[in-house]
């Protein structure tokens, strides 16, 4: 089904192709990605759901392939394939993706907008926010709850506490996986303290260089005659023991344990939220004051564009389940009326080099989900 059929089918292209028009003038260009996708980068780079609602397909020369479940990532390499590459530039798109939901439609339409190359992050989070409301608006649905959360914060109170290098990699990895960060956290609880006869090769272990960390483990494993299990070669394998042995050894220290639970439960109205988070800072006596500059300054440029500040749900909790997250995130729902997001978006700054660049290249955006909004509730 081509793009505009898709759109036509349904019954909301109006509005749709609507959104698109003022998306341009916003200055953002039409982008068409094609809807058949080499699938490794959704298997690397995605969220699990996402990886598990995916339609694989092999083609003739054995290459992975799959039908696109989003449009941030196809959007992503065609502007990394064109001349524009490291240089600011803004996209929009509307058409269908692909994902097996459950007894819901495989196929529905979203639309959005991806912002590539542009430094003044705080004021491109601003605007996508703006914008994400105003496609609401275009739909009739002004009534919003809007909730936002920033992985940039959580980042860098971990980056700032005295952890070994492998609790701090496993704790950014599962923020936006609910249910894996609330295991290791609850884990951590019950074995924080314990003992075991190779504790102290463990913590050595974590402790010390990652490289070489692994370099033993894996002539160690060499030495035994280990080649693969299960089809990981003994670098993966040791990569992952030196992550899980960490992790039973109970590497948390309690105090840390406390201060992101501490952390994790500040939510309520943004100003009120980063006040209590500079209270945390103080008390702790850690430095997180890039992190919150950067949050107060969007706060105040979200008030600027005339968005009352007041009626935003923020959450350090909050998150999309979205692997590539490095900052702001944000949803927007239809008050009172299910718990699926209309739109959702937010900052990937470690997605476009992870798709190739060579540089870091900042990237903020949004998805719309078309039928969700023409219908004034969740798909």
């Amino acid at each position: 089904m081509s793009q505009t059929t898709a759109a036509t089918a349904t019954g909301s292209a109006p509005q749709a192709e609507a959104l698109l028009q003022n998306f341009a003038r916003a200055g953002y260009a039409h982008a068409r990605p094609p809807i058949l996708q080499p699938a490794e980068p959704f298997l690397d780079l995605s969220g699990e759901d996402i990886r598990k609602s995916l339609y694989l397909t092999t083609d003739a020369t054995g290459e992975e392939l799959c039908l696109r479940p989003d449009l941030t990532i196809p959007v992503a390499r065609d502007y990394l394939a064109s001349p524009r590459a490291g240089a600011p530039a803004g996209f929009c798109y509307l058409g269908p993706v692909f994902r097996f939901r459950g007894g819901k439609p495989s196929e529905f339409n979203q639309a959005g907008v991806e912002s590539f190359g542009r430094q003044d992050r705080a004021a491109a989070d601003a605007e996508m926010l703006a914008l994400g409301i105003e496609a609401a608006a275009a739909f009739g649905v002004t009534n919003l709850d809007i909730r936002t959360g920033d992985v940039g914060l959580f980042a860098a109170l971990i980056d700032a506490l005295d952890l070994y290098p492998v609790w701090k990699r496993r704790l950014i990895k599962d923020f936006n996986r609910k249910v894996s960060l609330a295991q290791d956290l609850q884990r951590l609880t019950l074995e924080t303290g314990t003992r075991n006869e190779y504790e102290g090769v463990l913590a050595a272990l974590a402790g010390s260089d990652r490289k070489a960390a692994l370099a033993l483990v894996t002539d160690l494993m060499s030495i035994a005659g280990a080649t693969n299990v299960g089809g990981r070669t003994v670098s993966e394998i040791a990569d992952r023991f030196l992550e899980q042995s960490t992790l039973k050894g109970g590497a948390l220290p309690r105090d840390a344990l406390n201060l992101i639970e501490r952390f994790l439960g500040i939510a309520g109205e943004p100003g009120d939220a980063a006040k209590q988070l500079r209270a945390l800072a103080a008390d702790a006596k850690l430095d997180l004051n890039a992190a919150l500059d950067l949050f107060e300054s969007r706060n105040g440029l979200i008030a600027a564009r005339g968005i009352d500040t007041t009626s935003i749900r923020f959450s350090t909790a909050f998150g999309r389940g979205l692997d590539y997250y490095t900052g702001f995130e944000f949803e927007l729902h239809a008050k009172g009326n299910g718990t699926e997001p209309l739109v959702g978006g937010g900052r990937y700054d470690g997605l476009l080099t992870r798709l190739g660049a060579r540089e870091p290249i900042p990237a903020v955006g949004f998805s719309i989900w078309i039928e969700a909004l023409s219908q004034g509730s969740v798909a």
